[in-house]
């Protein structure tokens, strides 16, 4: 008589176990959707695409979001790429605030995101969704994307008819996880010097406007992007060298990956 009951015993720890191990299958299985920190549904082949249109002018595209920076060109630059959820200008010179190119773009559904000085701007015939006004040291989150302006100024003396200090914005973004630094005009500041685990970093180097491959090279060796994207450099005298950039970054510290990409393609 004890074995049909060892049977019976030995069949309901069989089925638990079963049931244990499909839950745990079960779990496994819904890591393969996660919430990022960006606050989305996304899979992990989701990731960050970098489109350089030209010279300051950027969109990074996560998923079907697009955030445009410092949209220049007008709309036959951006004709390949969808409406932008999300605009950064930095500053109110034309490669950066160019007016016909905001009127070409469709902003009716955008959140335009800008310092002071450049909101003050915007003609009341360009119809945007939501402009936002952002100084140095604000943050705040935008469908689900975490942003700060950080500033973004001149050092030398010849140079601070340019960008005083507090008018222009950089930006640091939380996108897929990482933390994205856009320098806008700037020179190697204390608080660019000053970041912290920066994952990518578009860095300007042109003169007269901003600072000297050596000195933008100076300033990512202190704040150590684990990757940094020479952007913005060509000035007055023609293009800075980029490639002297690199070698300068790199002699000093091989983990920090230079990228450069085709920010001026004729």
């Amino acid at each position: 008589m004890k074995t049909p009951y060892i049977l019976i015993v030995a069949l309901c720890i069989s089925l638990l176990s079963c049931q244990t191990n499909k839950q745990d299958k079960s779990e496994g299985l819904l890591e393969t959707t996660a919430v990022n920190d960006v606050g989305q549904n996304s899979t992990k082949t989701d990731q960050l695409i970098i489109h350089p249109i030209s010279h300051a002018t950027m969109v990074l595209t996560y998923g079907e979001d697009n955030i445009y920076i410092d949209p220049t060109g007008g709309a036959n630059a951006f004709k390949e790429l969808s409406e932008p959820d999300i605009v950064l200008i930095t500053d109110i010179h034309g490669d950066h605030m160019d007016l016909n190119t905001l009127r070409a773009l469709d902003l009716s559904r955008t959140t335009v995101i800008a310092p002071k000085a450049v909101i003050e701007k915007l003609p009341n015939d360009i119809l945007i969704k939501t402009p936002i006004i952002l100084q140095n040291g604000d943050s705040l989150t935008v469908n689900g994307y975490s942003i700060k302006a950080v500033p973004m100024y001149n050092l030398r003396e010849d140079a601070l008819k340019f960008h005083s200090k507090g008018r222009g914005n950089g930006y640091v973004l939380n996108i897929a996880g990482e933390r994205i630094y856009i320098s806008g005009d700037t020179e190697d500041i204390p608080e660019m010097r000053a970041l912290k685990n920066i994952d990518k970093a578009f860095v300007c180097m042109n003169l007269p406007y901003t600072m000297t491959v050596e000195n933008a090279a100076n300033a990512v060796l202190e704040f150590k992007p684990k990757q940094v994207y020479p952007y913005h450099y060509r000035g007055t005298e023609g293009f800075s060298d980029v490639n002297t950039f690199k070698r300068l970054v790199n002699r000093s510290n091989t983990s920090i990956e230079v990228v450069q990409l085709n920010w001026y393609k004729s």
